[in-house]
């Protein structure tokens, strides 16, 4: 394993880390916040052992293949999010680092998952920067690192390839660094897009901030409690559901409109299918709920609201989804798992990936029954290979494995079936609340450290796809540096 090139990306993004947290230092200041210059000390530290970091990775730096590109980011990741939680220790604002910890990881990885049941109480730098970590984790630390520290195209989709979430991962131009400049800048044009209509709704700057990082980045932090609810407003509720599913949308299919390349943009299958989705869960929820609303506009509202919020896996909420009927509570946990489109800032399994699974059974069965038949899975127009779709069914049975045995460990913890399972599933797809004690309006707060710790493994494959955080684990890799360490002492 080349070791070197790890710590070149792990400085990197250490240092990327402390110029990023000059933002909440400078709400500090705006707001004469003392406990912001927490941030300081910190970025300080960082920027020190990223710049150490970057001089002993970047001495004799080797090439990047697969394996490195998963340790790499899965270490990123992980140091991100604990050197991200030390300034809200550090204050005393989350007493315990392993809060501190779970509410980083949720953050960055745009999960949401809180163990803050009065988040009012923060600062607002903290609450600015609890808020940035979802638009930093919504497009991927890495992305944006390829963004601004020049890499080679080959050692770039190692990491690109380790980050994005979906089956496939392209190229949308030759040079990798131009791919993830197109990508934050059609991120970043978004993102004002949306403070500028948040400010003309008459959103505060602060608020408005807030409200953009969440949505852009599909994690829905908020600084309220009872989250977008608590504007009471159909104007934010109609903007923001929108932004949310314009979110869960393919980001190659934007540049394909600036582009103007519209049939390709308006053609794409998985595009129908996600808003399909939405559609039918909206109209059949709304059906459902009406009697509990004044209106039928109303219902069809806050349906909607929640139908975007959930299958983008962005967790705002409007109302409190533990108190529907049965069907409704169901088909939000459906959507739970379903996730948004691939290369997307949402996660979940994945509306490309359903389709596959669904079109490879399909296939099955007519290989069943007409034997001699040949039949090919298609996807957006085009033939899937064997690798493909072995990739995709591999997937899903390694997620299916740690979701059991996700459920089987937390209800060592002792709560209802209900809280078990909503639980692990809203960490592990990236999504934020789940029902009964982690409902919309309820927090991870009574969890127990190895629960949380759990959770947090949880987000963290979730959000990378499972097997960056799995490659941790593998035997056979560090098997191969055990071998190395013992033949060096042997000399």
């Amino acid at each position: 394993m080349n070791k070197r090139v790890i710590v070149y990306v792990l400085g990197a993004v250490l240092l990327i880390e402390a110029t990023l947290m000059l933002l909440p230092l400078l709400v500090a200041v705006i707001y004469r916040e003392k406990n912001g210059w927490y941030f300081l000390w910190v970025l300080l530290g960082a920027a020190v052992l990223g710049a150490l970091a970057l001089g002993l990775g970047g001495r004799k730096r080797s090439a990047m293949y697969a394996k490195e590109g998963l340790i790499a980011v899965a270490l990123s990741w992980i140091v991100l999010s604990l050197v991200g939680a030390l300034p809200f220790t550090l204050s005393g604002q989350i007493p315990f680092y392993l809060d501190a910890v779970f509410e980083m990881i949720s953050g960055f990885t745009t999960t949401g998952s809180s163990i803050l049941p009065a988040v009012e109480s923060l600062d607002r730098c903290m609450l600015f920067w609890r808020s940035l970590s979802h638009w930093i984790g919504g497009m991927g630390i890495l992305v944006f690192m390829l963004a601004i520290v020049r890499m080679d195209g080959g050692q770039a989709i190692h990491l690109l390839r380790a980050e994005s979430p979906g089956p496939t991962v392209s190229k949308m131009v030759p040079r990798m660094v131009d791919s993830s400049k197109i990508l934050y800048g059609i991120y970043f044009g978004l993102t004002v897009v949306q403070i500028i209509l948040y400010l003309a709704g008459g959103d505060p700057l602060f608020d408005s901030l807030c409200n953009a990082f969440g949505t852009a980045g599909t994690g829905g932090f908020s600084n309220k409690a009872l989250s977008v609810g608590a504007y009471n407003s159909p104007y934010f509720e109609i903007v923001i559901g929108v932004f949310m599913l314009l979110f869960g949308i393919n980001f190659n299919l934007y540049y394909f409109l600036l582009l103007r390349h519209f049939r390709e943009a308006f053609a794409s299958e998985e595009m129908h299918v996600y808003l399909g989705i939405v559609a039918f869960s909206t109209l059949t929820i709304t059906a459902n709920i009406a009697s509990m609303y004044d209106s039928v506009g109303t219902a069809l509202r806050t349906a909607f609201f929640q139908v975007s919020s959930i299958v983008t896996t962005t967790g705002y909420a409007t109302a409190d989804f533990n108190l529907w009927p049965t069907y409704s509570r169901i088909v939000i946990v459906i959507l739970t798992f379903v996730g948004a489109c691939a290369g997307s800032t949402a996660g979940g399994l994945k509306v490309s990936r359903v389709i596959i699974l669904f079109k490879a059974a399909r296939q099955d069965l007519n290989k069943m029954l007409h034997s001699h038949a040949v039949t090919t899975v298609r996807f957006e127009g085009k033939p899937l290979d064997e690798k493909t779709l072995r990739g995709v069914h591999n997937y899903f049975n390694i997620y299916m494995l740690l979701l059991t045995l996700s459920v089987l460990l937390l209800s060592l913890d002792g709560f209802d079936l209900v809280t078990t399972f909503t639980s692990v599933a809203t960490c592990l797809n990236n999504v934020g609340p789940g029902l009964e004690m982690v409902g919309p309006m309820g927090s991870f707060a009574d969890f127990s450290a190895p629960a949380k710790l759990l959770l947090a493994f949880d987000m963290l494959a979730g959000r990378l796809e499972l097997y960056p955080m799995l490659a941790l684990f593998a035997p056979r890799l560090w098997r191969k540096r055990i071998n190395a360490m013992h033949e060096a002492r042997a000399k």
